[in-house]
């Protein structure tokens, strides 16, 4: 040994040391890190973490001692001979017993496993140490024990296990664990006390499988290493992590197993059942589609290309620790939504027994708030559903009732929803603002082939806009030109099914649009709505635009097109806007990221907890939403068509990159560039409550992933060279939405900044761009009126010899409520929402709880602080903006402040919270 120096651990966060040079904490031989040349090491491993009061979690800096050695292993031979000696370590294990109010290990193993607690042989420990053994250049051999049964409280059990560590062992990168128990448990936390270096605490919250099921043991890291920094004697136990993984593309997946795969949209129809219950695989090149977790369940006999279903009271596989099912309280919103479509829905369907009657006055509506519905007696299947939704089952007199509570909007304002005024807020400030854009073009043309569709032009003619805008200024050189027009167009992604729904009984469609002038106060003034139906083998093409009206018959034609054009935003907003831009694209990710991504990986911790849950309650849509003659097709207005219209979106709109939020408000005409404006970006309509609060969520969003990738990214080159994490992007691509992998927008991660707006991108969509379309669905579309699911009747001037259009001269209001959804529909679509719309009590928001897995980061924690504090202010302004009556479209008499992007809520409905994860 040639000498030592003492140093205090300075503020960088890499020390660059030459060849033969080692750290030792203390000078302890523990965790000794031998340096075969100059490299930066990054000091934060070597802070450790206090354990007295309220100290706990924070870091203080360690006393390092820099050994210089004439070669690396001299100065591991060095290093271990100072201090050597055994360490009594003890291991505590964390194990959850009751989860969901249900005892885990209840089941005809649970006699056997007593026993094996009893004799303590029921949990294996071991520990694997973060070096290679210098002597042969293997691993080094690992610790083991037996963990004995100890103490419980509050639900958790703890194990325990002593170990004797050598003194040269180094330090502990992972945890081995093998349970003989005959069933799965769920391990919350293993903390290591005892060792030179300090405590470990390893965050698992992970279901361990049972031995028998599978003789492999589970594995669990230490500490965030990017590949190129892992410690030699992990990489092989990374490697095979991410094989096992992965698994081999064969077989039916079975419940305890963790393999993430690929799959086609080809679970959807059941034609074992019944020939109308066939649907086409979403998923290829006639139907581009992304891509679903593989469950291997055995072909339709029908329809080889399908997959069979999952049992009724089933939800398909999904990888063992994506499920929700026992690791969440009953009141979890995703349980309580699994219970409605399993009990209350079969419940109601045989209550109302005629699902094509609708109602046959406003004031009947008005009951399903008032006096509820009567459903089956106490004892039947649904009596449980009181103490899960009591908010619309409710005991009264000894029957149970459904009794919806009145949304807010209405509460504050029973007519808002017939207001012209409320409608053209909504496009800004509603349920699905992302469909407003700016028209760049008069006049407006369709792009489909006139050949198959008909004339391309439009029926809403400069005349009639100019009419409408009370001559203010011209079409052309006035409106487009100074950006006063804004669109909502479904025309062309609706069209070509119109034909085909209008075969099936109840429904009908057009291809539609609606045209908005922004006047003077900032807010949107509806000019026309444009509904059109192709030509077919008997008729020819109909059109025609309708506009506000100064008679009793165009206004109420005016309402029968706001209900026709509702229903369609209704169905594109459910179909597209919320299930695939959110929930069916992000399943790629999480897909890739568990293949590719080590669970050491930094990226792979930065974005589990935005993926929490989001693969079950996808499967979970699979089953009862989105199937054939599930939740959507019954109530919508395509259908059975209405799956294949969200495959015809993603296939001409879907891109990665637009996803970002500036680039979606710059695609959509709503925002320009602007480097002097907050955000860089500087609105069209300086009053669009979305964006403003969005953008809002998108920066600190994105100053936060920053800051993370900046810690374990010393720059560009780093992030090229990072092989897990080109190989998760490459996956996203090329298998996951393999349908897209062409396309020439896809962004390469070749920097650090690439990489910031790639996870930005992910996390907003997951968190902000969803609550904006899925907590305040009950709220703007509890009272159906509002946003009708489907119209179920043609506009009366399509065909004006019939008797629907001498109805429509006779009675206009029951004309509406015919073109409203039945009784049936309206109140399924009213249950469903109010339990999507719910926040359970153990929501989980953005940014309100660190990852314990940073806090042994004091970087880290201090970026993730600034992130919380971020938030926090957000709330603030967010409050302030909604109290500022300028802003007329968030604020005003009876109007329903724009919430939806406030990022924390108490549990409930409440129109507010931006959760971290799709978990609803």
């Amino acid at each position: 040994m040639l000498g030592t120096q003492a140093y205090t651990l300075p503020e960088a966060r890499f020390l660059t040391l030459p060849r033969g040079f080692l750290l030792a904490p203390n000078g302890r031989n523990s965790s000794v890190s031998t340096l075969p040349a100059i490299k930066s090491v990054p000091l934060v491993r070597f802070y450790r973490r206090r354990r007295s009061g309220q100290e706990t979690g924070e870091r203080s800096p360690a006393r390092l001692v820099v050994v210089s050695c004439a070669s690396t292993a001299t100065a591991a031979a060095a290093a271990n001979s100072e201090g050597a000696g055994k360490s009594t370590v003890t291991v505590t294990i964390s194990v959850q017993t009751e989860v969901g109010s249900l005892l885990t290990n209840i089941g005809s193993g649970r006699g056997l496993d007593d026993i094996s607690d009893v004799l303590g042989k029921s949990i294996q420990i071991e520990l694997v140490s973060s070096e290679l053994n210098p002597e042969n250049g293997k691993e080094k051999e690992s610790i083991k024990a037996w963990a004995h049964k100890g103490k419980k409280a509050d639900g958790v059990q703890k194990y325990e296990a002593k170990l004797e560590v050598e003194g040269g062992f180094g330090e502990v990168g992972a945890v081995l664990i093998t349970n003989v128990h005959h069933t799965e448990m769920y391990f919350k936390e293993i903390e290591l006390s005892g060792l030179p270096e300090g405590d470990v605490h390893i965050t698992c919250n992970s279901w361990v499988h049972a031995q028998k099921d599978n003789p492999h043991n589970r594995v669990f890291f230490n500490r965030s290493y990017l590949p190129r920094a892992t410690p030699e004697g992990l990489k092989k136990l990374r490697a095979q992590e991410l094989e096992t993984l992965r698994g081999n593309g064969q077989g039916e997946r079975k419940t305890h197993e963790r393999i993430y795969d690929y799959d086609v949209y080809n679970d959807l129809g059941n034609p074992d059942s019944s020939d109308s219950l066939k649907r086409p695989v979403l998923g290829g090149k006639e139907h581009p589609y992304p891509r679903r977790c593989r469950t291997g369940r055995p072909r339709s006999k029908k329809d080889p290309r399908s997959e069979t279903r999952a049992g009724a009271l089933q939800t398909p596989y999904v990888p063992r620790d994506e499920a929700f099912s026992g690791v969440k309280g009953v009141t979890f919103s995703a349980k309580t939504l699994k219970s409605v479509l399993h009990t209350l829905v079969p419940n109601l369907l045989s209550v109302l027994k005629d699902d094509t009657i609708g109602f046959p006055f406003f004031t009947a509506i008005d009951t399903l708030f008032q006096e509820g519905l009567r459903m089956k007696k106490p004892g039947s299947s649904t009596s449980l559903l009181n103490s899960v939704v009591p908010r619309i089952v409710k005991l009264m007199e000894g029957e149970e009732l459904l009794q919806f509570e009145v949304p807010e909007m209405i509460d504050r304002d029973k007519f808002s929803w017939f207001r012209d005024e409320e409608f053209a807020r909504q496009t800004l400030a509603g349920l699905n603002p992302l469909s407003v854009q700016l028209l760049t073009e008069f006049p407006i043309v369709s792009t489909l082939d006139p050949k198959v569709y008909g004339p391309p032009e439009s029926a809403i003619t400069k005349e009639l806009v100019e009419q409408q805008i009370r001559g203010v200024m011209t079409v052309e050189e006035k409106a487009i030109e100074q950006k006063k027009l804004f669109i909502v167009d479904y025309h062309d992604i609706l069209l070509p099914y119109v034909n085909k729904v209008r075969e099936l009984s109840g429904t009908t469609l057009y291809g539609s649009r609606a045209l908005f002038f922004h006047n003077k106060l900032g807010t949107l003034e509806p000019v026309a709505i444009e509904l059109t139906r192709p030509p077919s083998s008997t008729k020819p093409q109909w059109k025609q635009a309708f506009s506000p009206g100064f008679d009793a018959t165009n206004v109420w034609l005016w309402r029968l097109a706001k209900a026709h054009f509702l229903a369609h935003d209704s169905g594109y907003h459910q179909l597209v806007s919320h299930w695939l831009r959110t929930h069916c694209c992000t399943e790629p990710y999480i897909i890739a990221a568990n293949r590719q991504l080590s669970a050491m990986h930094p990226i792979y911790r930065l974005l589990h907890p935005h993926f929490r849950y989001t693969m079950e309650i996808n499967a979970l849509a699979r089953q009862d939403l989105i199937n054939a003659d599930g939740i959507i097709e019954k109530c919508f207005s395509p259908m059975k068509y209405s799956i294949e219209i969200g495959s015809a979106a993603y296939d001409k709109l879907w891109r990665f990159d637009y996803l970002a939020l500036p680039a979606d408000l710059i695609q959509r005409g709503m925002a320009v560039e602007d480097p002097t404006a907050e955000h860089g970006l500087r609105l069209v309509i300086d009053d669009y409550p979305f964006a403003n609060d969005g953008l809002l969520i998108w920066s600190a969003t994105k100053e936060w992933v920053t800051d993370y990738i900046n810690h374990f990214y010393e720059d560009s080159q780093s992030v090229v060279s990072d092989a897990e994490l080109q190989a998760w992007w490459s996956e996203v691509r090329n298998k996951g939405h393999a349908d897209k992998k062409d396309e020439p927008w896809w962004p390469a991660l070749d920097s650090r900044e690439s990489l910031v707006q790639v996870l930005t991108t992910i996390i907003w969509v997951v968190s902000g761009h969803h609550a904006a379309v899925n907590f305040g669905q009950y709220p703007y579309a509890g009272y159906f009126p509002n946003r009708p699911t489907i119209a179920r009747t043609n506009i009366p001037t399509e065909d004006d010899s019939g008797m629907h259009f001498d109805l429509f001269l006779k009675k206009p209001e029951a004309a509406l409520l015919g073109c409203f959804p039945s009784q049936t529909q309206a109140t399924l679509v009213m249950a469903i929402l109010d339990v999507l719309s719910t926040h359970s009590i153990d929501e989980e928001y953005l940014g309100q709880q660190a990852e314990p897995v940073w806090q042994s980061d004091p970087v880290i924690m201090a970026a993730f602080e600034r992130f919380n504090g971020k938030l926090m202010q957000i709330e603030g302004i967010i409050d302030e903006r909604n109290t500022n009556m300028e802003l007329r479209n968030r604020s005003g008499a009876g109007v329903l402040p724009y919430e939806l992007l406030k990022p924390f809520s108490q549990p409930g409905v409440t129109g507010k919270g931006v959760p971290t994860s799709i978990s609803i």
